[in-house]
């Protein structure tokens, strides 16, 4: 079982590397997976009170995956974004791989995505506001993109 001691921290390569589609033969190996991604997740919200979703190369896993728990767990294999709106608001994002750090950044207002869950099954799942931020964010390390290199300009960054 994987630990916060496992969590890919900002500075290690792996955050910038695009990851892989998940292959439908590998989908016995994803149960585990998302055990890791939700014990990390618990770990980091009962340090740092915060973490609504973790990307699967966040443990080293170079994989298209998401997982969120929010109200209940939904896990997101090999996403795409199907829709993203023309309109963008601006927030202060945080990273599980940088607990400490907030990035000032724009997103999509609305995106509607594309996805996989643990069975195989197609989904997609229109979503606005903080939950679609939350799926670009994360999404975003699928493609080895960090809030760090989407800051609005060299003053969006503070600590928490």
């Amino acid at each position: 079982m994987k630990t916060l001691n496992d969590l890919v921290l900002l500075g290690d390569s792996r955050l910038y590397e695009v990851c892989e589609p998940i292959q439908k033969s590998e989908l016995s190996l994803v149960k585990s997976w998302v055990a890791d991604l939700d014990n990390v997740m618990k770990e980091i919200r009962s340090k740092y009170n915060f973490g609504r979703a973790i990307a699967a190369p966040q443990l080293g896993i170079m994989k298209r995956l998401i997982y969120m728990n929010i109200d209940k767990p939904v896990v997101f294999i090999n996403p795409e974004f199907t829709e993203m709106s023309d309109e963008k608001f601006e927030l202060w994002d945080d990273c599980m791989s940088f607990p400490n750090l907030l990035v000032k950044v724009k997103r999509h207002k609305k995106v509607t995505i594309k996805y996989l869950d643990e069975n195989w099954a197609s989904h997609e799942w229109a979503m606005e506001n903080d939950l679609s931020e939350l799926l670009q964010h994360e999404y975003d390390h699928l493609d080895g993109v960090l809030c760090t290199m989407r800051a609005i300009n060299s003053k969006s960054f503070k600590w928490r």
